[in-house]
């Protein structure tokens, strides 16, 4: 072979390498486009469903009943028309950024949804770093010492962080912590009277760096604190145990054997020969541990008044705000959709054998 044709070979070995793993990303685009619509029809239809009657929701009782009232409110919502037609109109309004308005705050949904997704991606976001961090550790520790004291310790621990209830675990938190030893903060993102970093991301520990604003940012990670590793405890206990049995397996691979076998030092058998492909199963259960705290804060965000999604889905719940339920739940499909891609990504960043499969 000519050294002119050396680098032309080498090239199109390097695209048939990453070829298959383009084609499965974008099948994956795809798919999660397509799921996209599938999540907004079953939205609408589960939404148009629920028992109730938003009118009364809205209005009251006393002016349900009069029907002027009450046909000008459903003219007004687009509510006399039907379902189908209704659900066009939603998909067109989705196509130009629109996801309505809520009855309640009278505002457009997105403009709630743009104050009330930062705060909750914070939290979670906050949650799933010290999960990884801990529960990834925990594992790996549990595992390398199976049998031992610190094993059966870490093992009795992740038990009791995956059975205990998180809101009765944020009750006792916020009450011990607060309310008897004055150690964290109240309820909130920043003290009170403090006036919050200017807007950039929402996240207010970014915002407060960006802009320097140390006092906010001390306030910001005091109070973030707390519900964060309440909503971490059943995340650390779960990826500790899923990570402990991931490298255990590992641990038994005759590769493995081979790489002590040959005098390899335990710190390069562990990080390069343990870990890379016992992650990633770990991956796919971060990825939706991940996707369950941000969907899942409800009862969290009510114990420490978090303005996050779930503060603002059980309003809208309760008062059969149809456009602001339809819009959470958009967005909870739509982190799903985001984390799964994610993830898929990650698989070829870390397993070899996902981009030549």
């Amino acid at each position: 072979m000519s050294p002119a044709s050396a680098p032309s070979s080498r090239r199109t070995g390097n695209r048939a390498v990453r070829s298959p793993l383009a084609r499965f990303l974008v099948r994956r685009i795809l798919t999660a486009l397509l799921l996209a619509v599938g999540i907004t029809l079953v939205t609408f239809v589960l939404t148009n469903l629920v028992p109730g009657d938003p009118v009364a929701a809205n209005l009251g009782q006393r002016a349900v009943g009069d029907p002027a009232i009450v046909a000008q409110w459903r003219a007004d919502h687009g509510l006399d028309r039907p379902l189908p037609q209704q659900y066009l109109m939603h998909l067109e309004g989705l196509l130009h950024g629109d996801l309505g308005t809520s009855q309640q705050s009278h505002r457009p949904v997105l403009d709630d949804l743009a104050e009330s997704v930062p705060a909750t991606l914070e939290l979670a976001g906050a949650a799933i770093l010290v999960s990884l961090v801990l529960g990834v550790g925990f594992g790996v520790v549990a595992a390398l010492r199976r049998d031992r004291l610190s094993d059966h310790v870490l093992r009795v621990l992740s038990l009791v962080g995956i059975s205990v209830p998180t809101f009765w675990l944020a009750l006792v938190a916020f009450y011990v912590f607060f309310f008897r030893l004055q150690i964290t903060p109240g309820s909130g993102r920043v003290d009170p009277g403090m006036t919050p970093p200017p807007h950039v991301t929402g996240l207010y520990t970014v915002d407060a760096l960006l802009s320097g604003r140390w006092d906010a940012l001390s306030s910001a990670v005091a109070h973030l604190a707390a519900p964060a590793l309440v909503l971490a405890l059943y995340t650390i206990g779960l990826l500790t145990r899923f990570t402990r049995s991931a490298v255990l397996e590992v641990l038994g691979q005759d590769y493995v054997r081979a790489a002590r076998a040959k005098g390899l030092p335990g710190r390069v058998v562990l990080f390069r020969y343990v870990l890379r492909p016992a992650l990633v199963p770990v991956i796919t259960v971060a990825g939706l541990a991940f996707g369950s705290l941000l969907s899942g804060t409800v009862l969290v965000e009510a114990v420490f008044a978090w303005p996050g999604v779930g503060q603002y889905a059980y309003k809208s719940a309760t008062t059969l705000d149809l456009p602001a339920v339809m819009g959470v739940g958009l967005v909870v499909g739509v982190v799903y959709l985001v984390i799964n891609l994610v993830v898929d990504v990650l698989y070829g960043v870390i397993d070899p054998r996902v981009r030549v499969s």
